[in-house]
């Protein structure tokens, strides 16, 4: 297959959406498919040098809505060389140019949400959400209603995305998201990765290694980790909780005085982002790997965890929580300090032999569920079934046509 992936930038920082169609598109070029991305970025941006894959580059886009006059154009000449075009995340102008140049062609188009349909964002950001109510109607909605399909990484993202707009219509289809199989515990000279990251952190050296790793942001609840591990740091006193990743909100200063305030700040290190060798060492280091966040659609870190054999402890907002918990490979609780605090409770008080088989789980379950491999063919699936777009009932006065 020919397939074009739209985003409106592939800017590293920006995380998920990225590194998925870096690491689905790798699987799909070395089975024979052709992949190409289209970004709406400035053509002098530092990280188009090293994207991997055939890049077409129509910025600089214009404002916070990335708008570029060039993308319709392009796609109306374009278009007909795919196969199948993949509109990567929602709320900016790559998703509607697309649906503009696409609705009368006979290129079948996708939409990847990538949790941006979670109703969290409305109770969160209540302010923003009647912003986007001012163009749903006229844009995203008609994105959406008009796509072959739309595909969820998880049923539960499915469940929750027609709980943010009561005007809601899709054609939708689950399909599993992956990542890379983590490198080996131990490099080619046989020294464990775990060894180089101690190294690193001799402090850690003996610890009983609580990780989190990722954005430390509001929404990924690191607040309420620091409560409950302040909660529960007496049960174990070689616990420690390592918070590890990027601080682009200025929040750990923050989060470092709530920690000494509840007498745990020595129990608590603070690594920064970690990168390539010393996030694998991480992962293998730790008893376990916790996400407590308010809202997560896949959440590559957790997936990262099961497949270094490190059982996650997620809240139940993370929203592969289900298949997690069901396969035995974590524990999941509300995003609450209480629902936070039981987790760890549960995993400090499990014994050798029962810690074990919870390892022995998340592997299997990294290895069944969320592997780069399983992503491809998942989507494979979706995009040769060649099936149309279902009929759908709207109101007359929005029309098919904008």
């Amino acid at each position: 297959m020919n397939i074009l992936h739209l985003l409106s930038s592939i800017d590293p920082r920006l995380g998920g959406p990225v590194e998925c169609v870096r690491q689905g598109s790798a699987q799909l070029v070395a089975q024979g498919h052709r992949v190409e991305v289209l970004s709406l970025d400035p053509p002098d941006a530092p990280y188009l040098a090293d994207f991997p894959l055939p890049l077409h580059v129509l910025g600089p886009a214009r404002g916070y809505y990335h708008y570029s006059p060039r993308l319709v154009p392009w796609l109306r000449e374009h278009a007909q060389e795919f196969d199948a075009v993949i509109i990567n995340g929602l709320w900016q102008y790559h998703g509607f140019g697309a649906w503009r140049a696409l609705r009368k062609l006979q290129v079948p188009y996708y939409v990847y949400p990538h949790g941006m349909l979670d109703p969290w964002f409305k109770r969160a950001y209540p302010r923003k959400h009647l912003k986007k109510w001012l163009y749903w109607p006229w844009a995203e909605y008609r994105v959406l209603r008009d796509a072959r399909a739309v595909l969820f990484t998880a049923e539960e993202e499915r469940r929750l995305a027609s709980q943010s707009f009561w005007l809601y219509r899709a054609r939708e289809s689950v399909v599993s998201l992956g990542t890379q199989s983590p490198p080996p515990e131990h490099d080619a000279g046989g020294v464990a990765l775990r060894e180089r990251f101690l190294a690193a952190y001799p402090e850690l050296r003996g610890k009983r290694i609580v990780l989190f790793l990722g954005r430390v942001h509001e929404k990924k609840g690191c607040d309420l980790l620091i409560d409950a591990f302040a909660r529960v740091a007496a049960l174990d006193p070689q616990a420690q909780l390592v918070i590890a990743g990027p601080d682009s909100a200025g929040w750990v200063p923050r989060l470092q005085s709530q920690a000494a305030a509840r007498g745990i700040g020595a129990r608590v290190s603070w690594p920064g982002m970690l990168h390539a060798e010393m996030k694998w060492g991480a992962f293998y280091a730790s008893d376990v790997f916790a996400l407590p966040s308010h809202q997560e659609n896949f959440g590559i870190a957790v997936a990262e965890a099961l497949g270094c054999a490190v059982p996650a402890l997620i809240s139940d907002k993370v929203n592969i929580w289900r298949e997690i918990e069901r396969d035995g490979a974590g524990l999941a609780a509300p995003d609450t300090v209480e629902g936070c605090e039981a987790l760890l409770r549960r995993w400090l008080s499990m014994d050798d032999a029962r810690r074990a088989q919870m390892r022995a789980s998340a592997k299997a379950t990294f290895n069944r569920r969320f592997t780069v491999e399983s992503m491809a063919r998942d989507l494979l699936r979706v995009l040769q079934s060649g099936e149309p777009a279902q009929a759908v009932m709207e109101p007359e006065w929005l029309g098919r046509d904008a």
